[in-house]
């Protein structure tokens, strides 16, 4: 099974980074960085409002721990937004290709 994991950093040069690492270490295919995201939140009791870069990542499903072990290593928040979403359909050939990235 397919995944889609994201999380949110707090600029491009970290996301930039973080998306490298996870690449060059085949835990992730491919990864999306959408600059500019706006993100409101309660932290800590208080109302927040920042701008952050929201990463797309592909993966396999099985690879979900160490994907998630190490953006918390890679990452400067004390609580990283890590989500996992399992791809129910998708081009054959893409999800092929997806998992040929990773071997």
């Amino acid at each position: 099974m397919y995944q889609i994991v994201l999380t949110t950093c707090p600029d491009k040069e970290t996301g930039l980074a973080m998306a490298r690492t996870l690449v060059e270490e085949k835990l992730a295919a491919c990864i999306n960085i959408i600059d500019n995201i706006t993100s409101i939140y309660q932290w800590q009791g208080e109302m927040q409002q920042g701008t952050e870069v929201q990463l797309v990542i592909k993966t396999l499903a099985n690879n979900f721990d160490a994907v998630r072990d190490r953006i918390n290593q890679l990452h400067s928040y004390e609580i990283a937004e890590i989500l996992a979403v399992d791809i129910q359909k998708g081009d054959k050939h893409y999800l092929q290709w997806v998992s040929e990235s990773l071997a």
